[in-house]
């Protein structure tokens, strides 16, 4: 089947087509660079891009020189931002071969503040670094030359020794040298002293753990969040998420702007906007900066003896080219922040549990997370290292995201494969156009049509009678040999009508079911499928094409896409195919068909039968296996009996076989543990299955004497042939052994080693870090487990040198595994102990290690966190096969309802308009009663506000709240909160009387008063919606030095289970307490809060 357009039937033959494509368009991007260069102010960017687009479409421009001289100039610029300064140091001397003309002043230039001794040190070729810097800083700098992977110690700290002014120097190998950029140290920053991951994290754990809890399901939820979290982090007045299609154009897809700024959101731009040596450059520098686009660039000098040119590519401080600088003047963006979101060419999640280490996945540039500032605005180098990890947990959820939406792909292609036998039992071929569902089920189009016995039958937007005959001829005069054609734009497949179909007709998938029939699948104009989110154009307000500025881009690319459609999938051409064959058998063996169909009945009780004596001899099989299993594994009916017990688990408990038999289970697991399995056995019979929970179950018999058996455990439901749940069935660890080791290492408050380096085979493998992330232990059982000794991983960096992805001791599988090791050592560091957390990795020889991970923070003598330890739990053959077939049976965790953000977006609109109504009134002429009604009007407004702005729920159940302290009267507040009750308490003939003493009710407090006010309201709800009659009694006490608030609320009594919770945390976060208290015939809340008195000076 022929094409017009490069097709998809393989990765390998995408990945070749894909960079024949990056080719042509490398070589489209060196003409406009090339044109802007000669044309200068007189450079018309529209134009410039439609002809580079149809250029594209036919021909390829050819012109290896432009494109070298492009590429050279890419690679080898030789200007920088004046932000900082560069040094190129010889790696055998230390000494300088290529510096910035900026750099002798920033790094010698002498401070009035410091002494100086003796003469200044002049920077130049030739100059050692050791006489530029302290003694300490050269000898950090020394230490990065022998370091492999030097950009993992970045930044090192480093002093001038004439100034005393602090550098953060930026590490990176180049081919014969080291590039080194110094970016000076803010005054108002605090200097971080410690390299690596491990620092970074710290800045951006907040936006890390947003992003970690969210729910799968939804890439804009997961874009719209890390747009939010880089703006809140870095401060940028813009920022927005670029995601690349699959014909490189962009499309900005989440957007979060300061008031007042241009909208960009649902912008498309065309490839040429962001060239493929820019794409190629983010690939290899996953952040990139630009501090002010108006900058002089400064020079970089290097030795005219050096045999090469010093390339920048890899800096920080590499000056953008000015074509990309005019842009950004053009959009009122000075200063820019780039983000790299990279992420796997295909699946790297396969099971590579062979000695074999898998094979390094392609990468690919699925998109940019992009900041811009209307002002000059620098970044300091930690934070941006900080937003170089958040992006790769990033692209490790959009990794995730994509790989659901292949699952669901997945489910769309066996729904045309059933769609695909249910036509094929019909009147074929007619039946696949007259019938429900049709073909135009089959993939996504807006029209349809089967050309069969020279006649034509239609669905939805298609061309004419008279068009598809047109078509027809052409695919018969010009693609004979094929059996089809696809195309996303008829006009540059060279069909001679297509201006003719206009835009209801530009992409066409066709295929023959015989020699002269063929079935049609047509799409619209891309452009239809584009909304455009900017800001819309005030009237008689007209663009100015020949500038580059992103309304501009979007106007080139719907030039570039008038011809064009969606383009067609994979998968859609896979099911067309199979659609096309299937037919082409049809119409051959009608007769064949019916014969076989018959044979195929007159066999399916046979195979029955076969079927059901394979189940009972693997059934059989299954039953053996689990008996002779060297780990615990026991099952239960739905009532909680024993109807399984193997060898294992009554080795393990002394408890027989027949004995264990229809025992209740809860009355053999240990009474500590009996909550947590009751709650697993109702869970697994509903069918939500846990895995890794720990429980203790009691001995018997010889070994009633013993410990308790500690067990890690599995649960699976057991089902019937009609699906359902009949038992539960337990595959379990047993860790009692590491258990004791574990609690015993726990009570040590002095020397470790006699546990961690003892040789006991009982030691599970232990090893450590340092609170600056180098590896600090590693113990015998580590040494055995990985083939690494001792003396080889110590004072190495364990993420990156001892645990990593390229050139480490310990190779994990994927950046995916080491973002994730990263993420769970900052959070023991920061006091989360976390247990039984899968991990894996490749050991000297190759041998792929599955285990468990448990994670301690370690202290000194005054708590302080020096460290983290790291426990490694193997687990037997079987119990992986366990956890290998559960990670099989898996299923997508239940979404999160969002209903709430719907409710708060709906409320504030009304809200507003009441306030606007109550702000009218207030400007009348009032009594003094009404007056007090608007005023309470006010304060309950002002508190369902307060309750509309909050976002973090999490944080407010946790009881984390902002407090906005102001000056009160405890009257506004009392009243207010009685308004919100009175209604309900009428209906129910509920008198509620106030009898706080008027000066009391005159104080003037400080505090928070909205959510005293709510809190209070709530709990009065609460006493009226469970008060049968009766009334309340409400009385403040006040006391020295502190005006305490005593709120009592009196009635006939609530039934247990119904005081508000919320409430108490709410108040443990306000310095409030609530108490309550049950007398015979009465119950009360006692609300006591502790507040300043405004207007009263403290008494001793």
């Amino acid at each position: 089947m022929s094409s017009s357009r490069p097709s998809h039937s393989s990765s390998n033959s995408g990945r070749s087509r894909h960079g024949a494509r990056v080719i042509a368009q490398t070589t489209v991007d060196a003409k406009l660079h090339a044109d802007f260069e000669e044309s200068g102010s007189s450079f018309d960017y529209s134009s410039s891009v439609r002809v580079s687009s149809s250029a594209t479409g036919d021909g390829q421009p050819r012109s290896d020189k432009v494109t070298t001289a492009y590429l050279h100039h890419i690679q080898k610029g030789k200007q920088i931002q004046p932000f900082g300064c560069l040094l190129a140091l010889d790696e055998k001397t230390f000494k300088v071969i290529s510096y910035s003309e900026n750099a002798p002043d920033m790094l010698t230039m002498v401070s009035h503040a410091v002494p100086s001794v003796g003469e200044y040190p002049v920077l130049g070729i030739g100059t050692d670094v050791s006489t530029i810097f302290t003694a300490p800083s050269a000898s950090a700098l020394q230490k990065a030359l022998g370091f492999g992977e030097v950009s993992l110690l970045n930044p090192i700290l480093v002093h001038c020794k004439t100034s005393g002014k602090p550098f953060y120097a930026i590490v990176h190998r180049v081919t014969g040298s080291l590039i080194i950029d110094f970016e000076p140290v803010k005054p108002y920053e605090v200097p971080m002293t410690a390299a690596g991951a491990l620092q970074s994290y710290k800045l951006a754990a907040k936006a890390i753990n947003r992003l970690q809890s969210l729910p799968s399901g939804s890439m804009e939820r997961l874009c719209d969040t890390m747009v939010q979290e880089v703006f809140e982090l870095t401060g940028y007045d813009r920022v927005m998420a670029y995601k690349f299609h699959d014909d490189d154009h962009g499309e900005v897809i989440s957007e979060i702007t300061k008031p007042g700024l241009e909208p960009y959101l649902g912008l498309h731009y065309p490839a040429t906007d962001i060239p493929q040596a820019a794409r190629f450059l983010f690939m290899k520098n996953k952040v990139r900066m630009i501090v002010d686009c108006r900058a002089k660039h400064v020079k970089v000098l290097q030795d005219e003896k050096l045999p090469f040119d010093i390339t920048l590519c890899g800096s920080t401080l590499r000056a953008p080219h000015s074509c990309h600088l005019q842009y950004m003047e053009n959009m009122n963006s000075i200063a820019s922040l780039v983000m790299a979101i990279v992420v796997n060419e295909g699946d790297e999640q396969g099971d590579n549990s062979n000695s074999a280490p898998p094979p390094q996945k392609q990468k690919r540039l699925w998109g940019l997370v992009v900041c811009h500032n209307t002002t000059p605005r620098f970044v300091p180098f930690p934070l941006r290292y900080a937003c170089e990890f958040l992006a790769q947990v990033f692209a490790i959820h959009v990794n995730k995201e994509w790989e659901l939406e292949n699952q669901i792909i997945e489910k769309n292609i066996l729904r045309t494969q059933t769609l695909l036998c249910d036509m094929i039992m019909r009147d074929a071929p007619l039946g696949i156009m007259s019938q429900s569902p049709n073909i135009m089920d089959l993939v996504k189009c807006d029209g349809a049509a089967l050309l069969y016995n020279d006649k034509i039958w239609r669905l939805g937007t298609t061309p004419s009678d008279f068009q598809l005959h047109d078509i027809a001829s052409w695919l018969f005069e010009y693609h004979m040999d094929s059996t089809g054609l696809s195309t996303d734009s008829l006009y540059d497949a060279g069909f001679p009508g297509a201006l003719a179909l206009g835009d209801v007709v530009c992409g066409m998938a066709a295929v023959r079911i015989t020699s002269k029939d063929i079935i049609f699948w047509f799409r619209s104009q891309t452009a239809n499928e584009v909304r455009w989110g900017g800001a819309k154009h005030e009237h008689g307000e007209k663009d100015d094409g020949r500038k580059m500025h992103p309304r501009s881009s979007f106007k080139a690319f719907l030039e570039v896409v008038k011809t064009r459609s969606l383009p067609w999938k994979d998968y859609e051409m896979d099911a067309i195919h199979s659609l096309q064959l299937i037919l082409r058998n049809a119409l051959k063996d009608m007769e064949i068909v019916d014969i076989n169909n018959k044979s195929i009945r007159s066999k399916l009780s046979d195979l029955k039968l076969e079927g059901m004596k394979e189940l009972e001899a693997v059934t059989s099989e299954m039953v053996r296996l689990i008996e002779t299993a060297t780990v615990p594994i026991l099952a239960v009916d739905v009532d909680g009996l024993v109807n399984g017990w193997n060898t294992k688990i009554a080795e393990l408990t002394g408890l027989p076989v027949d004995k264990a038999i229809g025992k209740h289970f809860l009355s053999l697991v240990e009474d500590s543990s009996v909550d947590k399995v009751r709650k697993m056995l109702y869970l697994a019979l509903q069918g939500q299955e846990e895995k890794n929970i720990q429980f203790e179950i009691k001995t018997h018999g010889s070994r009633s004497d013993a410990a308790p058996i500690s067990l890690i455990v599995n649960a699976c439901a057991s089902k019937d042939l009609h699906d359902n749940v009949v038992g539960v069935c337990f595959v379990a660890q047993d860790i009692t052994d590491q258990k004791t080791v574990m609690d015993k290492f726990t009570r040590i408050e002095g020397d470790y080693k006699a546990i961690v380096q003892n040789p006991n085979p009982l030691i599970p493998p232990i090893f450590g870090t340092d609170e600056f992330g180098w590896c600090s232990e590693w113990n015998p059982a580590m040494e055995k487990l990985t083939g690494w000794q001792r003396e080889e991983v110590m004072e190495k960096l364990l993420l990156a040198e001892v645990f990593g992805t390229n050139m480490a001791c310990c190779r994990l599988k994927n950046q995916e595994s080491f973002v994730n090791l990263g993420i769970i050592l900052n959070n023991a560091m920061t006091g989360q102990d976390l247990e039984k957390v899968p991990f894996g990795f490749f050991a000297r020889h190759g041998k792929y290690v599955e285990c468990l991970l448990c994670v301690s923070k370690k202290l000194d003598r005054e708590g302080a966190v020096t460290g983290v330890f790291c426990f490694l739990q193997l687990a037997s053959h079987e119990l992986q096969q366990a956890f290998h077939i559960q990670r099989l049976t898996e299923q997508t965790a239940t979404k999160r309802l969002k209903t709430l953000a719907y409710i708060k977006r709906q409320i504030r609109n009304p809200l507003s308009g009441i306030i606007f109504s109550r702000k009218m009134l207030e400007a009348t002429a009032l009594g003094v009663e009404q007056s007090q009604l608007l005023h309470t009007s006010a304060q309950c407004q002002r508190q369902l506000n307060k309750i509309l702005d909050d976002s973090d729920l999490d944080s407010i159940i946790d009881g984390y709240l902002d407090l906005e302290m102001v000056e009160f009267t405890l009257r506004d507040v009392l009243v207010a909160s009685l308004s919100q009750v009175m209604m309900k308490s009428n209906e129910k003939g509920i008198r509620i009387v106030n009898e706080t003493a008027d000066e009391i009710m005159a104080e003037t407090l400080y505090g928070d008063s909205i959510r005293l006010q709510q809190v209070l309201a709530d709990f009065l709800l609460v006493s009226v919606n469970f008060t049968p009659n009766g009334g309340y009694h409400m009385q403040v006490a006040e006391y020295l030095k502190h005006c305490r608030p005593d709120v009592w609320n009196w009635w006939r009594g609530i039934r247990g289970g119904h005081e508000p919770s919320n409430q108490q945390k709410t108040g443990e976060a306000n310095d409030w307490r609530c108490a309550y208290l049950r007398e015979a015939g009465k119950s009360a809340f006692i609300v006591s809060v502790e507040l300043a008195a405004a207007n009263k000076q403290s008494q001793d």
